[in-house]
């Protein structure tokens, strides 16, 4: 799959719920309206767009949510994907997750061929844990941490820098992922969704937090690349990698290989655009995928140049009206 701008697209990022055991500040409203579940596409039909998707070239898939691991029966899906693994034609199975489950389901995902993932994780303080996730308790994602990487899963740790309230621990996280071996990417927030507070009194520019970093860590020019929204470089005293993603102070789209598709079978094109195809019709008209492998086709061919992220202390609605847990995060 080619979009109109040369970019090939191989790498598919499909949400299977958006509900999540946490209520972030950042990400959601404390009292959110969640998607009836008959609209939720089945773990069969999830599995089925799945292949499609690898037919068309993609070769790496990331599960997400909401909190993914939070769906009932899903390991049922990760073994039945990780066949496209032991064929080859899939080239990593991976997922994005909030770390509360993993003390359940690290061993079996390591049993599924999942051999990296990542966990979101702002802070080592207990209290400010409390506070960004309203519902979470820091204990047990640390626990679930310690389980990944007993089962054999390297971790990466995304972490949203916010101004006031962890742009005082950058050093201490970075510190804490060298000891474990994780490699840690800094996140600025993205203005997606209505939540409980104006998004521009946390907003902090990454391009400042790298320059005071640099003050006390030795931050190395990587050559890594994902073709993903990271920017990498490599801190000498832990020899970890250090990633940066800039939606807002600069715009990451001129490498971007990716589409979402959302638990309800929409294909979102880019993540900071509307623009959307509906995959779930035709995935149900017809047993056939010949109407889901055209459809897919000819939203590639809509996918834009970049996306239009802003945040301003305006009052106005954020840049994408839609919460990132139902865009899949």
């Amino acid at each position: 799959m080619i979009d109109p701008f040369g970019r090939k697209i191989s790498y598919v990022r499909l949400s299977v719920t958006d509900r999540c055991d946490f209520r972030c500040v950042y990400c959601m409203a404390e009292n959110m309206s969640f998607l009836p579940k008959p609209d939720l596409l089945t773990l069969e039909e999830i599995d089925r767009l799945a292949t499609v998707f690898i037919e068309k070239g993609v070769d790496k898939i990331r599960i997400t949510g909401g909190e993914p691991l939070v769906r009932r029966d899903i390991m049922d899906l990760f073994r039945s994907i990780g066949r496209h693994l032991d064929s080859g034609a899939l080239k990593e199975l991976t997922l994005t997750t909030n770390g509360s489950q993993l003390p359940r389901f690290s061993k079996d995902l390591y049993a599924a061929g999942v051999r990296r993932i990542n966990v979101s994780l702002d802070t080592l303080d207990e209290k400010k844990f409390a506070r960004i996730t309203r519902w979470g308790r820091l204990e047990q994602v640390l626990q679930g941490i310690e389980a990944a990487l007993l089962a054999g899963l390297k971790v990466k740790i995304n972490t949203v820098a916010l101004k006031s309230i962890n742009d005082d621990e950058l050093d201490r996280m970075i510190k804490w992922c060298g000891d474990l071996g994780m490699d840690l990417t800094l996140i600025e927030t993205m203005p997606m969704g209505e939540i409980d507070e104006d998004r521009a009194d946390r907003y902090l520019p990454l391009s400042t937090v790298k320059d005071d970093l640099a003050k006390r860590w030795t931050l190395e020019d990587s050559s890594h690349q994902t073709g993903g929204p990271s920017r990498y470089m490599t801190i000498a005293e832990t020899g970890q990698k250090l990633g940066f993603i800039t939606p807002l102070s600069h715009n990451f789209c001129e490498s971007c290989n990716r589409v979402r598709v959302t638990c309800t079978g929409t294909l979102y094109m880019c993540l900071g655009q509307q623009d959307a195809a509906d995959l779930r019709t035709p995935l149900r008209a017809s047993p056939d995928n010949a109407l889901i492998s055209d459809t897919i086709d000819e939203a590639i061919g809509r996918k834009p140049k970049g996306h239009d992220f802003v945040i301003e202390r305006t009052g106005q609605a954020p840049s994408v009206p839609r919460h990132m847990s139902v865009t899949g995060g």
